[in-house]
């Protein structure tokens, strides 16, 4: 690898003193590095393409901006892991540096995860997102109407706090949190999971990859589209969110076996709870 991109997590001092490390170490073994704030998506973007490999520090939240800003390019990433759960993460921080060679020396195998691409009419723009997309109430404790197509097909009309639609990455996050089923890392089934609806069924739905759900907000106070958990914008009454598989992936550079993930779910999950 000849050329690396360095993403770190800016509100956590450990984070960025040791993303400078991983600089020096990347530099002192002949590869160009590049380093930026994983917050500042816009800046990396740029700096992205014609990278052989991102490095992400920070925790899981890192990963998901670091996802967004590799799009459209197929740059792999790996998660160095300074946070708490570490679902998406590949090293932890102390063995970083001893294993980091393996990887740039070509060890490792890529996951492919699938991403969401989603929009509105009123924004005239897609974004892509790795976890979910959120339609929902914004500040105001009362429910919003959302009725939920999958294509030309009315499924109904909630009236909830909002509407999850999750990729198998976001089945472990806000959808787990919600009740909804655990996916897959590589599954490309879309997840459709209502926020405690009042008076309706309650289930997630697990749809198929080429599902398009269109989610339209009624309200007569705040509404919201929410991408990641991290991007927010609002939404008046009467808009229409269209949700559906991206065209593009987030890829991992891995060297955990293959069935890393059933082990680490069993240890994340118990960890969750102590």
């Amino acid at each position: 690898m000849r050329r690396v991109g360095v993403l770190y997590h800016p509100k956590l001092e450990k984070a960025e003193a040791f993303s400078r490390k991983v600089e020096k170490f990347l530099s002192a073994r002949g590869i160009s590095a590049w380093r930026c704030s994983a917050w500042e998506e816009e800046q990396a973007k740029p700096q992205v393409a014609g990278s052989d490999l991102v490095l992400s520090i920070g925790g899981d939240g890192t990963i998901l901006r670091a996802a967004r800003a590799v799009v459209p390019h197929s740059v792999p990433i790996v998660g160095i892991n300074l946070g708490n759960l570490g679902f998406m993460t590949e090293l932890k921080a102390a063995e970083a540096l001893d294993k980091l060679p393996r990887l740039l020396g070509g060890e490792g195998w890529i996951e492919e995860r699938a991403m969401l691409e989603a929009g509105t009419a009123s924004q005239g723009k897609a974004f892509h997102v790795l976890n979910d997309v959120v339609v929902g109430r914004r500040s105001s404790a009362r429910l919003v109407n959302i009725e939920t197509r999958i294509g030309d097909e009315v499924l109904t009309t909630y009236r909830a706090d909002g509407v999850i639609v999750a990729t198998a990455t976001g089945s472990t996050g806000y959808s787990l949190a919600a009740g909804g089923p655990i996916l897959y890392p590589e599954a490309r089934e879309i997840l459709l999971k209502p926020l405690c609806p009042h008076l309706a069924v309650d289930k997630a739905l697990v749809l198929p990859p080429e599902a398009v759900v269109q989610l339209k907000v009624t309200t007569s106070h705040e509404a919201m589209l929410s991408l990641d958990g991290q991007v927010e914008s609002p939404l008046r009454s009467g808009e229409e969110v269209q949700v559906k598989i991206s065209p593009y992936v987030a890829r991992f550079l891995r060297v955990q076996p293959k069935t890393y993930f059933y082990s680490s779910l069993g240890h994340r999950l118990e960890g969750r709870m102590t």
